[in-house]
């Protein structure tokens, strides 16, 4: 059997010996002495477990343990001494992020069904679950069952060209999911031309859309080609479709009906092969009964909807999205901050995020440039640290189990619920697999 490979934190080398005897030959660990080597081992993307040995003869300082922590894709295990064992003699940040805890002497069969585990755990985490493949595809970052819904109406929409109406509120990302429409249909060759209807004065919507003469009026010195006649063969995206003006909507439920324009000043009717993809926040039903839009507008646009789920419904994904945005903008980070902390994810997934991921995109960044810590912290983006007392707060076991659940339903959808496969695929048993199961409360 190919060894498991991990990285052992020992700075006496009180256990290391003792715990290599333990676990041969299917474990095989890199030894070190320092937080600093251990980081190392991490980022070498060579170890999938790593256990730290707390000894009462060395002080170990937050930012030591936050740094072994905030490494992606290890599972840590602690070695205590058994006097070491109360809450109060252990650092808080190792009390909520390890995934198990041994005392000195140490039990072989316990810690070998411990690095089991946490070997099976990492696993999950670096397996690449089948609705990330579509986050890649679509350039939208999100594994969240909401996610994995709208990529399945994106799959069906591409191979259509009824006009879309994209709903959500501001900030979710309605223009990405145009964007992806546009890129895997078969106008994707064509232009993509995005209007926002409501950062136009009324009295010029007409001329953007379709376009003038010259001499057409005061000011026209030239021709000009509007959005919709500069979309022929592609996409025309209608952002905030809700603000456009009564009468101007009259005059897109005409060209869409008819596929033709005419352009201020001419009397030339021009054809054109456009696809009509609009967004709103606003709630179009209640806009019609209103007066402020036109029913027979409504629906033809709305041939096909598409509601962008809201931020705070998309469970985990707030943490992905956070690092993706840290990710893209190290030009921009101060030089020493190196990723999030523990209590900055907590905080993230218990906030409401109003502004959904526009919102989040301009914390994080906040937090590169501001941060004078190595990891930011829920302060730095603004957030309220979450507590016990929070009210609905959600625990740091709340968050792994969704994690934990949400990689499970993905790779028994991915695997069409063969248990076997999935479970070799989770590197645990399928009598394990059937417990996480029931434990998650999955339906299967």
């Amino acid at each position: 059997m190919t060894p498991r490979n991990g990285v052992l934190l020992d700075r006496r080398g009180s256990v290391s010996r003792e715990l290599c005897d333990l676990t041969q030959p299917d474990w095989k660990f890199d030894v070190v002495a320092t937080t600093e080597a251990a980081c190392r081992v991490a980022a070498a993307r060579t170890a999938s477990v790593g256990i730290v040995v707390f000894d009462t003869s060395h002080s170990w300082a937050l930012h030591e343990i936050e740094a072994l922590v905030a490494q992606d894709g290890l599972e840590w295990i602690a070695i205590v001494e058994r006097d070491s064992l109360g809450a109060a003699a252990l650092p808080p940040t190792a009390l909520r992020n390890f995934h198990d805890f041994h005392s000195l002497p140490l039990d072989r069969n316990r810690l070998l069904v411990t690095l089991g585990h946490a070997w099976g755990k990492a696993m999950m985490w670096a397996e690449q679950p089948a609705g990330t493949k579509d986050s890649e595809r679509y350039q939208m970052t999100g594994d969240s069952a909401p996610m994995r819904a709208l990529f399945r109406q994106i799959e069906k929409i591409v191979a259509v060209e009824a006009p879309v109406l994209i709903g959500g509120e501001s900030g979710v990302g309605k223009e990405l999911v145009a964007r992806a429409i546009h890129q895997y249909s078969a106008r994707q060759q064509g232009p993509f031309i995005a209007m926002n209807c409501g950062a136009i004065p009324a009295n010029l919507v007409h001329a953007e859309l379709f376009g003038y003469e010259r001499g057409a009026f005061t000011g026209a010195s030239q021709r000009k080609i509007g959005n919709v006649e500069a979309a022929d063969n592609g996409v025309l995206f209608l952002d905030e479709i809700g603000d456009l003006p009564l009468d101007m909507q009259a005059n897109l439920l005409r060209f869409l009906q008819e596929k033709t324009i005419v352009r201020v000043g001419s009397t030339e009717r021009i054809r054109v092969n456009v696809r009509v993809i609009a967004a709103t926040h606003v709630d179009l039903s209640e806009a019609m009964s209103a007066g402020r839009f036109r029913e027979d507008l409504y629906y033809r646009l709305n041939v096909v909807h598409v509601e962008v789920p809201p931020l705070r419904e998309r469970g985990t994904d707030v943490g992905l999205i956070a690092s993706e945005i840290f990710a893209r903008n190290q030009h921009q980070k101060s030089a020493q901050v190196k990723g999030f902390s523990q209590e900055a994810m907590l905080a993230m997934a218990n906030y409401n995020w109003p502004g959904n991921v526009r919102e989040l995109i301009n914390r994080v960044q906040h937090a590169m440039i501001m941060s004078d810590q190595r990891l930011i912290s829920a302060a730095d983006m603004g957030l309220e640290t979450v507590t016990a007392d929070t009210p609905n707060a959600r625990t740091l076991g709340e968050v792994r189990a969704s994690v934990e659940k949400e990689f499970i339903e993905s790779s028994l959808q991915k695997h069409q619920y063969n248990m076997s496969a999935v479970a070799r695929q989770l590197g645990v048993s399928r009598v394990t697999l059937y417990r996480l199961v029931e434990k998650l409360k999955i339906i299967i």
